[in-house]
Formats: C-alpha cells, structure tokens, sequence
C-alpha cells in the first residue's frame, strides 16, 4: 500500500496556493501551439528547465478509486500517528478534483536535492546531531514556490487558462501524482523514486483547467530490492509499499508533539531531526548528480551541529539559529527533546553537566527526556542525588514516570 508517507518537508496543515488567470480564449491551447515549432506541453518543460526544474511532467486529472482505498486503509489502521490533519482533509486530499473542481491537468515539477556525501556517516559521530539532509538547506517551500509561480504566470499568460501553484501547504498527494506524470515511482518506502535523480527530490504541482497532453506515468523499478526497508532502526515498514508513520522517526522526530515511546529512543541514535536511513540506501541514487542549485545551498551550521549547542538552546537563540530552516517549525523544545534522546544514546559523560541543567526546563517534553538521559549517562550516585531532589517536586506525570524507571541499587 503506497501511501502519502513522511517526504521531506515542512507543515501540511496550511492551504498556500497562488490562483492566476487570464481572459483569454480556452481554445488557445491550440493556436498557441499551432503557431509554434514547439508543442505548449515542450514550451512548458522548456521553461521550467530554464527555472531550474527538473523534471517536469504532465498528467492529465482522473479519479483513482485504488488511490482511494489506500488512503483510507492508512488512516483506518492510524498509521498517520497524531497527525490529525490527515484525516480531517481526507475527503479532498483523494483526489486533486476534489480540492479544485475545474482541474484538468497538473504539471509536476520536481527540484533535486541530492547531498555531495554519504548523509549515514553522520550516524557515527556521537557527539553529534544528525539532521536530514533536506532541512540542511534553505527551507526548499521557499525555492520551489516563486519558481512554480512563475511558470504558471507563463501557462495563464500564454493560453488564458486558471492555475494554482501547490508546494506541500494543501491536502495534494503529490507522490502518486508524480508517479502517474512519469516523474518516479513510489518506492517501497513509500517516497518517490527518479531513474535520474534517486531518492531525492522536492516536488511541486500546478493544477490548471487546460487540458494538456500527459506524460506517461513511470514504471516501478524496485525489482527484488529492499535495502529501504531492512535498513529502517524501527521497522516502520509493515509490508513493501507501505509505512507506519507511527514508527517512522522522521515522524517521531518532526510530527509528534508529545513523549516519544520508550521503544524507539534507542533505535533513533543521533537522529535529532528526521532520518534519511531508507532513502540514502536506494541504489538509483547513483545516477543522482549532487544539488548543484544556490537557492539549496546547503547550510554549514546544520552540517552534524554538536549535541550539545543543541541541548543549551533556549527559545530565542532556537529562533535565530535556524531561522528559515525546515527545523524551525517543530520548535525548541522537541529538538531539545530529540537532542537529549541523542545524548543518552552517546554514552558520553562530558554531557552529564547539560543534560543535568535540563532537569530543571520549563518544558516537560524536555524534563522527561533529560531524566532518560540522565539515566543513560550518570552513575548511581549522581542519579540518587537528583532524584532526591527533583523527582518528589514533579508535578507533570510522564516526567515522574521517567524517574521511576531507575531504582536505587
């Protein structure tokens, strides 16, 4: 079951999308392509090329009642974890008609971010924060939104036709769109696969009422492979094609607001935003060539940033450091909560000092995870001494919880 899965990407709670229109006939379509030695579908991914897309493809709109079924045996199981907003816009979120009656077609346009190295090496410095290679960069909803805006301007411009521009801010499926306008497949992990560019892709559609002609929706080339799946720490793959968000630690990381289940802190390691384990392992990536685009450029402080700058970070310095970063939208407090995770999990004392002035946070999302790494990196003593004094004032349940998982020898 191929469903919406955890793509790389920022809130898809807000409906951002540009509407542009321009009175003129709808039999454009077929002047302006008569009139020149280029189809308007060739002009279309001609321009977008020049806009630093790649690819760009074409699918003509159409109910898909398998894509249907898929969607709804997903939130059924609730495998969508706490993301509310999943199942609260499922009736649009089926398919792009229902968000836009009028839509005849999409253009899909995707925007390469493949890193220049191996993103699992990180996993083996423990003193350090592992960040997915896609919030390393400038938030890409920036990059790719004014880029889309601009082709569409052209598409309206040019045929008289209504666009919306959509980069992840509505409930658009953009991964089995992608797969059904011939720019991947959806992998086994459940992302989008490109012959030309692996696993890395930013995707983005514009939906308009011409009626364009489509692309030939892309062939599955998993084969017998399932490298994404045996790689996974959690085991957030039920089945191939299918994902359990609520085991995914891109999720767990990102999306869930609340304590992370003891289960997967071990499993999570230094993975402080995100994880990229199922898809820097798929082997088409190979034929990606690294992001070589200025607007991704990646960003040298949110390259393995020591755990414990992260671990101090109040909210004001929170703000500044990633300041039009991915990571700003999930808050302080989780990726401290995410840092304190990683911190347990080194094994390195030299941190004790910093996990020990978290015990006192005023957040409980990081009091908890302080006592659990405290736990994982004091001795005995040390731990006695602490519990004695912070354990019997603790008034939030899941934090006393945390203390009470360690008794005195």
């Amino acid at each position: 079951m191929a469903t919406a899965g955890l793509a790389p990407r920022a809130s898809r709670v807000n409906f951002l999308c540009a509407k542009f229109q321009q009175p003129m006939s709808r039999n454009t379509i077929s002047a302006a392509s008569a009139g020149s030695p280029l189809s308007l579908e060739r002009r279309i991914k001609g321009d977008g090329a020049q806009l630093g897309l790649d690819p760009v493809r074409i699918v003509r709109l159409a109910d898909d009642p398998e894509q249907d079924r898929r969607l709804l045996h997903f939130l059924d199981d609730g495998r969508h974890g706490d993301m509310a907003w999943m199942a609260e816009t499922s009736d649009r979120r089926r398919s792009p008609t229902a968000l836009w009656s009028d839509a005849r077609s999409a253009i899909v346009a995707g925007l390469s971010y493949a890193p220049d190295a191996n993103p699992l090496d990180i996993l083996h410095h423990h003193d350090r924060a592992a960040i997915s290679v896609y919030a390393q960069r400038k938030d890409y909803h920036d990059v790719l939104k004014p880029r889309l805006k601009q082709l569409a301007r052209t598409l309206a411009s040019a045929t008289g036709h209504e666009v919306k521009v959509f980069v992840d801010t509505a409930p658009l499926m953009e991964k089995p769109l992608a797969a059904k306008a011939g720019v991947g497949w959806q992998g086994k992990h459940t992302n989008l696969v490109s012959r030309e560019h692996g696993s890395w892709l930013f995707l983005g559609a514009i939906l308009t009422t011409a009626m364009l002609e489509p692309d030939a929706a892309e062939a599955d080339h998993c084969g017998r492979c399932r490298k994404c799946l045996d790689i996974c720490p959690t085991d957030a793959f039920p089945a191939p094609y299918q994902l359990d968000a609520r085991r995914c630690i891109a999720y767990l990381t990102i999306e869930h607001k609340g304590h992370i289940p003891r289960a997967f802190r071990k499993p999570i390691g230094n993975r402080v935003f995100g994880c990229d384990d199922c898809l820097a392992v798929c082997p088409w990536n190979k034929f990606a060539r690294a992001s070589s685009d200025s607007g991704l450029a990646r960003r040298a402080a949110m390259d393995g940033p020591a755990l414990a700058e992260l671990i101090e970070l109040d909210d004001a310095t929170f703000r500044t450091r990633f300041a039009g970063s991915p990571v700003k939208r999930t808050g302080r407090d989780r990726v401290v909560r995410n840092a304190l995770i990683a911190a347990g999990n080194s094994s390195d004392a030299a941190l004790l000092p910093l996990v020990d002035a978290r015990l006192s946070d005023p957040s409980p999302l990081v009091r908890a995870m302080a006592v659990w790494a405290l736990l994982r990196i004091a001795d005995d003593e040390f731990i006695a001494q602490r519990k004695a004094s912070f354990a019997t004032s603790e008034i939030d349940p899941d934090v006393r919880a945390e203390w009470q998982q360690w008794n005195e020898p």
